[in-house]
């Protein structure tokens, strides 16, 4: 099955965008838990959950990919606002528990010139302090581009905080903009990127994945997202994405700088893609 979505707003609920996500042609969807540039988070609605989930169900929707705040540093060099950053990790993975069996991944973060060890360290300790609730949901860290100090532009870093954690409810979503400009080369040697990510994390543990063309050159490590087709990656990256047997029934999530009726345009060049 594929599995095809985009970033909707959380703004009228959690129905209404199962419902805008219908009229896209597309079965999972993403979207932010509480405001992306700040820490503000609407009222939790547990009717709105429930019924959601009911819908999800009977049109048979793939794994949710829902997306914490940009804001959330949990590596940040202040104390006081790398605890903060924890206790939002943890009301999101609170959060996601009324929506079951769905995933929720975030950016880890910028070590901000403490360095990458202290860095992995401070978030597997906030992933540790977040989990403890048991809620069930899977926590998934993002491969970045590698801009200033993040953390988890090599499949290494991300590992090493996984292995710290030591948790089954932990996975990563590859975004494809995130890891061409990180230099890992999607474009002319995808099943070599996805053996070394097996060899280092494990497939097992790729549980979605972001679709995204690059403005970027090559290993820029650098973070500006193109439309499918119209980057550095090319249409052809994704067709073979689409269709790599190793990624059948991932969710797929578009972040590409477009409004709902260009979503829903590149939603359907994508199943043509998969299709051909």
């Amino acid at each position: 099955m594929l599995y095809l979505g985009c970033h909707l707003s959380a703004s009228g609920g959690n129905c209404a965008m199962v419902q805008t996500a219908l009229t896209l042609d597309a079965n999972t969807f993403a979207f932010f838990t509480r405001n992306p540039r700040g820490s503000s988070a609407k009222q939790l609605d547990v009717a709105d959950c429930e019924k959601a989930m009911a819908m999800l169900q009977e049109n048979a929707f793939g794994p949710l990919v829902a997306h914490g705040a940009y804001t959330m540093n949990l590596c940040t060099a202040r104390d006081k606002d790398r605890a903060f950053a924890a206790e939002i990790l943890k009301d999101d993975v609170y959060r996601m528990g009324f929506l079951p069996g769905n995933f929720y991944n975030f950016h880890p973060g910028s070590h901000v010139g403490q360095g990458m060890e202290t860095g992995i360290r401070q978030i597997a300790d906030a992933l540790c302090y977040a989990l403890e609730q048991d809620a069930p949901v899977t926590v998934l860290l993002e491969t970045m581009a590698g801009k200033g100090s993040e953390v988890g532009s090599h499949f290494e870093e991300l590992r090493a905080i996984m292995d710290l954690v030591g948790s089954d409810k932990l996975g990563v979503c590859m975004d494809t903009c995130h890891v061409h400009d990180a230099g890992y080369d999607i474009v002319n040697d995808l099943d070599g990127v996805l053996a070394e990510f097996d060899n280092i994390i494990g497939l097992d543990r790729l549980c979605a994945l972001h679709l995204n063309d690059s403005k970027n050159p090559y290993a820029s490590h650098k973070d500006r997202h193109a439309c499918i087709g119209q980057g550095s990656l090319g249409l052809q990256t994704f067709r073979n994405i689409v269709n790599h047997p190793k990624l059948k029934g991932k969710p797929m999530i578009l972040e590409t700088p477009n409004d709902l009726p260009e979503y829903k345009t590149e939603i359907a060049l994508l199943r043509q893609l998969a299709s051909e």
